[in-house]
């Protein structure tokens, strides 16, 4: 990972819908080491996809709900089977296995309570919690897809 890859990853966390050329000419590098430094990146991963980010309130999914799971279940076998109950769960955004007093983190997004209490709902018919805990955002005070490149590290 160079300065050049670097530049490359900024400008794509900002707006991957950037053509080569204009992504060469943002970098300062000439179109065709541009897009084989672009191959490169994807092929080992670090470029995982590209997508689009959506607005979620003009999508009716405005409403942002922390849920904070604790369970007395701390086997393998348990894991998997609450692992496999939220993968197809469409408002489950991000589920974070954590440490500290609570065990799992989950963001979700819903239009309103009613939607929240259906999917609180579904999540215990699926697995067995020793407590929840869910959380409203009031605000989001800053959201990003944007990873700090300050820690890659550079090829020598």
């Amino acid at each position: 990972m160079d300065d050049f890859d670097r530049r490359i990853l900024a400008a794509l966390q900002a707006d991957a819908t950037l053509t080569v050329g204009e992504l060469a000419e943002r970098v300062g590098i000439s179109s065709g080491p541009c897009w084989r430094r672009i191959q490169k990146l994807e092929k080992a991963g670090i470029i995982k996809k590209r997508v689009a980010i959506l607005d979620r309130d003009l999508l009716n999914v405005g409403v942002t709900v922390f849920i904070a799971v604790k369970t007395s279940q701390h086997n393998a076998a348990w894991l998997e089977k609450f692992q496999k109950a939220l993968k197809d769960i469409p408002e489950i955004l991000d589920f974070y296995r954590m440490s500290g007093d609570v065990d799992y983190l989950i963001r979700a997004v819903v239009p309103d309570i009613k939607a929240y209490d259906d999917l609180y709902k579904e999540l215990i018919s699926r697995v067995d919690f020793t407590d929840i805990t869910s959380m409203f955002a009031m605000q989001e005070i800053k959201s990003t897809t944007e990873i700090p490149l300050s820690y890659a590290m550079l090829r020598r």
